[in-house]
């Protein structure tokens, strides 16, 4: 069972939710908080695997809350669910480490796949903004071109054609596609390429790769 919990404001939102991904057998409804103080707690009770997590909340927001969160040891994965396709706090709550990011009208057959899909470790960025986030991330810190540069610079070329592939957002699967590799030369790519540049997300991962110009 995969334990979830939601993190918003709006009442509506977290009934939204409750119905989208209740019905699903492998998926546990742990609990829900309506801001960012009573989210640390519950979240400290509870153990979730993963967290949907509002940014704009009063009290507390999201975006301290993901960094508190992340900052503890064996965090949740912390799902942003945002309004904005290329809101300055979903940028930073990336950055901060957040596992990736849905529009709130996100499909819900999306919406539950994007749950299991971080559970399982694997980013979750909205297609169709995908690249306007990593775009607008890069714009707004071009001074870590250089430095980008630098660390891909101690990838080798497979590893670094699978980080590129990361960044266009694809699954382990449609890389090994693209690479004509298999799915386990992918994962064994993939976690060279953390430990090389000390991450544990796929996110950061695609940033290092727009900042270092290679998209």
């Amino acid at each position: 069972m995969i334990r979830v919990v939601i993190v918003d404001d709006d009442p509506m939102v977290r009934t939204g939710l409750r119905l989208i991904l209740g019905g699903e057998p492998d998926l546990d409804l742990a609990g829900e908080a309506g801001d960012g103080r009573q989210a640390v707690a519950v979240i400290r009770d509870l153990r979730p695997d993963v967290v949907l997590m509002d940014l704009r909340m009063p009290e507390q927001d999201g975006l301290v809350t993901t960094e508190l969160l992340l900052s503890r040891p064996a965090p949740p994965r912390v799902l942003v669910l945002t309004t904005f396709d290329a809101d300055d706090m979903v940028l930073r709550a990336l950055r901060a480490g957040a596992h990736g990011f849905l529009l709130k009208d996100t499909p819900p057959a999306k919406m539950i796949e994007a749950v299991r899909a971080v559970a399982k470790g694997e980013p979750v960025l909205s297609p169709s903004v995908a690249r306007q986030v990593i775009a607008a991330a890069t714009d707004r810190h071009e001074p870590g071109r250089e430095q980008a540069a630098r660390e891909l610079a101690a990838l080798t070329d497979r590893e670094r054609e699978v980080a590129v592939e990361v960044a266009r957002g694809a699954s382990n699967a449609e890389i090994a596609r693209t690479l004509s590799v298999s799915v386990a030369t992918v994962k064994a790519n993939i976690t060279r390429i953390f430990a090389k540049l000390g991450t544990d997300n796929r996110v950061h991962v695609a940033m290092k790769v727009r900042d270092a110009g290679l998209l």
